[in-house]
């Protein structure tokens, strides 16, 4: 009996712990492909006002990159990239966008550190993300940088993966990348647009 007893308890705490394990993990619900209706969002952007997808989704072309945290190495190389190719972009048409978990204030010491020059969008929630089909996980997570000869704390409550989208004038799905290479997704980018003219 003890031993029966014992069983069930080890079968009922482990089914404790997978459902713990599945709750930090946000399974992707959305499976947005090429040629879908991009999804309607609004969030606030790094100046803390609101940026609706309204506003700019079927009026240009939008890249919509998300990507897991502000001041880490990859994150950073992909959106210096955008940055250092935005007159290109802009000439082309096309407007980008940043989506990661961080706050407005986070947003706002990554931009000034690295001098980025297009908006970054607070997911805190990891709403965006789920409407996108972009998997994230929710926890806590922190970076420390040096901004301005002053170390700073990045706190963060959502981490997403690394996804860009683009969308078409027509507000359409044009392009989903699951496997982007963070230094070079400016440039694929830029090649991708120049296909769809």
């Amino acid at each position: 009996m003890l031993r029966q007893l014992r069983g069930w308890l080890g079968v009922m705490m482990t089914g404790v712990l997978l459902m713990s394990v599945d709750a930090s993990v946000q399974a992707a619900d959305v499976d947005l492909k090429v040629g879908d209706a991009a999804p309607k969002f609004e969030v606030q952007d790094d100046s803390g006002k609101a940026w609706s997808s309204a506003d700019h989704f079927g009026k240009k072309i939008v890249v919509v990159y998300f990507y897991p945290a502000d001041m880490t190495g990859g994150c950073t190389k992909q959106a210096c990239g955008f940055r250092d190719d935005m007159k290109t972009l802009t000439e082309m048409g096309v407007e980008v966008v940043g989506v990661s978990g961080d706050s407005v204030r986070n947003h706002q010491l990554f931009k000034k550190a690295h001098d980025l020059n297009f908006p970054l969008l607070a997911d805190v929630d990891g709403d965006v993300a789920a409407k996108f089909g972009v998997p994230h996980t929710k926890g806590e997570k922190s970076v420390k940088a040096q901004i301005d000869g002053k170390e700073e704390t990045l706190v963060r409550n959502v981490t997403t993966q690394r996804w860009t989208f683009v969308v078409d004038k027509a507000g359409k799905i044009a392009q989903k990348n699951t496997t982007v290479k963070a230094a070079e997704d400016s440039k694929a980018i830029i090649e991708l647009v120049k296909s769809l003219k």
